[in-house]
């Protein structure tokens, strides 16, 4: 603080004496610095004015953050963004206090940076999660930081600082920080370091208490969104070598507060981080020196090149053996050794900017264990600052160079600048377009680099999550051979497979999870109800009760406990569950169905008006829910009420004007109460909307056969079997189709059906059972002895399995392996009405 006593004219007179090029130590001139519209691109002008009144440069320039990346004002919301969609604090008024004094609520972030949260915050407020709010916002911040990295390059007197600025604005290392809205920590923290920056130098011209604690405010708001910005006070020591070639101790003594608050939030915030994620990834100091030497070079070559730009970049080999990190440090090292050297004769402009470029990066090149070096060394947007530098001098050398051209070649110098330009917003165009939707990033990223950590798992995630589950498949199973110690991609497997129905693949799946990582809820969660859908009732309620151990507010598990118990008709306790369910979380999902099973719980436990209120409470909340409102019907049928059952009815005929669903839950409430007539009325009406309605086609065909309508029924059967060939009822309807051909005499006909479920399946019972009694009618025994046979060996405790085999074999004379079959028989039933009464003859005939 120690240029209090200097005059106004006098700090006037050293700023311009000390403004040097980035190319070397030689005042910058203007004498040859073109006018008009080229001087807003090209000309340094005076260091300390921002030209406001160039509102043409202003416009350019929100024009090519605008053009840039408005493709990611259609994006969605990807990967990291669940930190704060998913944060209770972020949703709630109250919600601010949390996201200050207890971070621990923001349970998917795990650094403490409370500014960018409370930006979300705010916007929550105001339009909610309408992603598009939250990618205009990100723009926007990026336009505020051009605006200010054109007014520094001002500032320091840099030629080309509007260049450097249209560079910055469009740069497509800048995607990731823009596109992604996470990462709104870079522009945050960014806006807050490239302010302090800008007051710290207005504090070094007029040193004011109000500007050296408003740089500090920045430097800790800065900080407060990304500590990757602990940097800047070392950053300033650089500029002051760069303008002077020495840094004094004046220059240093006030920058001691910003080096200790620094290093204090930063430390804080890092402890924070490993209390909740333990990192070790023990590399050597060696190895993290060769990791950060190449990561140096890979960030310029990405500056310079900008091309085949990935989220999570390869690993590349870690070794002190391996030649090439050593290569890499030697070349950092000649590097900065040789610009020192030459300093005299290119000026320090060079040197000054790669010790920024490095120190600026220096939180992220390996030294020290942070998250993301889980997934790899590099990424984008980690240089969003430290580009600054390398743009400032590359840019300013170059406009410094052309200033010295004839005046056609500074024009052409000019058009090749702004076609660069013209090129990079392209590439920021073309690269904000694989943010649009998880599945798309998740499949460039897998394109670029199929070995990405979760790369997979992410996108077989985002596939379940969108029903394409064939895909979903594939990725998983992916994920799991890449990472089999990973209990989420165990998990997302598991779902998977439950999904395609195979639910004992899905059982091992969470178990493998659960192993993995027994305390995570929602596998436990899945596995009881994997196991409950296998009707293993009893056991899926111990998995419930471990969930209710470690969270008794677990309102899916006291959902799910409640299924449980009602499929085990222990209906008191199943209401308990299910409405404590719904008291924890009145709003969840799956009320409509909780709602509805308490219903049909208090039914059976003859609580009719119970059952009538949480009925007529799930068609508050889904007045189309066509279960609770057949269950209603099927209760008034029951109570003998037809006046409230025919005003129910006209509801679902009114409310499915357009939708067939309720229509077919009518028509099979009629067919499982044997009311085949009016069942037929109601798929009638569903076809009336749908002539294609598969489900409905089947009830029909099943109701017809059940009025010995067997022709229809064969044709009805026929159009679902048609309609859906996969469906896995599809062997249940050709046995109908059987039958009915059967009953009409058709012998072949009914073998042709019956042959065709065997070769789908070769064990349905079924149809061995029908093919076999076809085969006794047309009197080919030993066939029909040959498939009891089969159907005793998949059901050996069939006792009419063994009454229809001795059967045959009384027909076929053979009678004493008959009278063993059939007792047999009734040993295993008693009541089997076939094997007494052909027992008996046996008996007779054998007196």
């Amino acid at each position: 603080m120690g240029k209090a006593s200097r005059s106004k004219a006098e700090r006037r007179r050293l700023r311009e004496a000390e403004a040097q090029s980035v190319a070397g130590g030689e005042p910058v001139t203007t004498s040859r610095t073109p006018q008009g519209l080229a001087s807003f691109f090209t000309a340094p002008g005076p260091p300390s004015d921002f030209p406001y009144h160039a509102g043409l440069g202003v416009l350019l320039l929100a024009l090519l953050v605008v053009a840039s990346y408005y493709p990611v004002l259609l994006a969605g919301f990807i990967w990291d963004d669940v930190a704060f969609t998913d944060a209770q604090p972020v949703r709630e008024w109250s919600g601010i206090w949390d996201i200050w004094f207890h971070p621990e609520s923001l349970a998917k972030e795990g650094h403490y940076w409370p500014v960018v949260y409370t930006s979300f915050w705010l916007e929550h407020k105001l339009w909610g999660f309408a992603a598009a709010g939250y990618h205009a916002v990100n723009i926007l911040l990026q336009l505020v930081n051009t605006l200010l990295v054109w007014r520094l390059m001002l500032r320091l007197a840099v030629p080309g600082a509007w260049l450097i600025a249209a560079v910055f604005a469009v740069h497509p290392l800048h995607v990731e920080s823009v596109a992604w809205i996470i990462e709104r920590k870079d522009l945050l923290s960014g806006l807050f370091y490239l302010s302090a920056v800008l007051v710290w130098l207005r504090f070094m011209d007029e040193p004011r208490r109000g500007h050296y604690f408003l740089a500090m405010g920045l430097f800790v708001a800065s900080l407060l969104s990304k500590t990757v910005t602990v940097t800047l006070p070392a950053a300033l020591l650089v500029l002051y070598w760069w303008k002077r070639e020495r840094v004094a101790m004046a220059d240093v003594l006030p920058l001691l507060p910003f080096f200790v608050v620094g290093f204090a939030i930063t430390l804080g915030d890092m402890s924070y981080y490993t209390s909740r994620e333990i990192l070790d990834l023990d590399y050597s100091f060696i190895e993290r020196a060769h990791i950060a030497a190449q990561a140096l070079w890979f960030y310029v070559g990405k500056l310079l090149w900008p091309t085949n730009l990935i989220v999570v970049y390869p690993f590349w080999e870690v070794g002190a053996a391996n030649p090439i990190g050593w290569m890499y440090l030697a070349a950092a090292i000649a590097l900065v050794a040789v610009l020192w050297l030459v300093r005299e004769r290119i000026g320090r402009g060079p040197l000054a900017a790669t010790l920024f470029f490095g120190v600026t990066l220096s939180p992220v090149l390996g030294f020290v264990d942070y998250g993301y070096m889980q997934f790899s060394f590099v990424a984008d947007r980690f240089q969003y600052l430290a580009g600054i530098g390398a743009m400032a001098a590359l840019i300013g050398a170059a406009v410094h160079a052309a200033g010295r051209l004839p005046e056609a070649a500074r024009k052409s110098a000019l058009g090749a600048a702004l076609l660069g330009i013209a090129l990079l917003a392209a590439l920021s165009w073309k690269q904000s377009h694989i943010y649009r939707d998880e599945i798309v990033f998740f499949e460039y990223i897998i394109a670029h680099n199929p070995q990405a950590r979760d790369a997979h798992h992410n996108l077989g995630k985002a596939l379940y999550e969108v029903g394409r589950m064939d895909e979903a498949l594939v990725a998983t199973r992916v994920a799991v051979e890449q990472r089999p110690d990973f209990a989420g991609a165990h998990n997302n497997l598991g779902l998977a497979l439950k999904h395609h129905g195979e639910l004992i693949g899905a059982e091992k799946a969470f178990r493998r999870g659960h192993k993995a990582d027994p305390r995570d809820k929602k596998i436990l969660q899945n596995l009881g109800e994997v196991i409950r859908w296998q009707g293993r009732h009893e056991e899926s309620l111990d998995w419930y009760d471990a969930i209710l151990k470690r969270d008794r507010n677990n309102s899916r598990a006291y959902a799910g406990k409640g299924n449980a118990l009602f499929s085990l008709k222990r209906y008191d306790e199943a209401i308990v569950n299910l409405k404590k369910a719904l008291s924890l979380e009145p709003d969840m999902p799956q009320a409509p169905l909780l709602h509805t099973l308490i219903g049909d719980a208090a039914q059976e436990l003859g609580q009719f008006e119970e059952a009538r209120r949480h009925y007529e409470h799930a068609l508050q909340i889904e007045p189309g829910l066509g279960q609770a409102h057949a269950n209603l019907i099927g209760m008034l049928l029951d109570l003998q009420r037809p006046a409230e059952v025919e005003r129910r009815l006209q509801v679902v005929r009114d409310l499915s004007a357009d939708d067939p669903v309720n229509l077919q839950g009518v028509a099979e409430l009629f067919r499982k109460r044997e009311q085949y007539e009016r069942a037929l009325e109601w798929y009638d009406a569903v076809f009336r909307i749908d002539p294609d309605y598969t489900q409905a086609y089947a009830g029909k065909g099943e109701a017809l056969f059940r009025l010995n309508r067997h022709e229809e029924a064969i044709k009805s059967l026929g159009q679902a079997v048609a309609l859906e060939p996969d469906m896995p009822t599809v062997p249940t309807l050709r046995v109908l189709m059987g039958e009915s051909a059967q009953a009409l005499g058709r012998m072949e006909e009914a073998s042709e059906q019956y042959d065709r479920v065997l070769e789908a399946d070769p064990d349905h019972t079924g149809a061995i059972d029908r093919l076999a009694m076809v085969r006794y009618e047309q009197g080919r025994l030993e066939e029909a002895l040959e498939l009891y046979r089969r159907h005793i060996g998949i059901e050996p405790g069939s006792a009419n399995a063994h009454a229809n085999l001795g059967v045959v074999l009384y027909r076929m004379g053979r009678s004493e392996e008959a009278r063993e079959v059939l007792e047999h028989a009734l040993s295993l039933d008693p009541a089997t009405v076939m094997a007494q009464t052909v027992l008996e003859l046996i008996r007779k005939e054998s007196k």
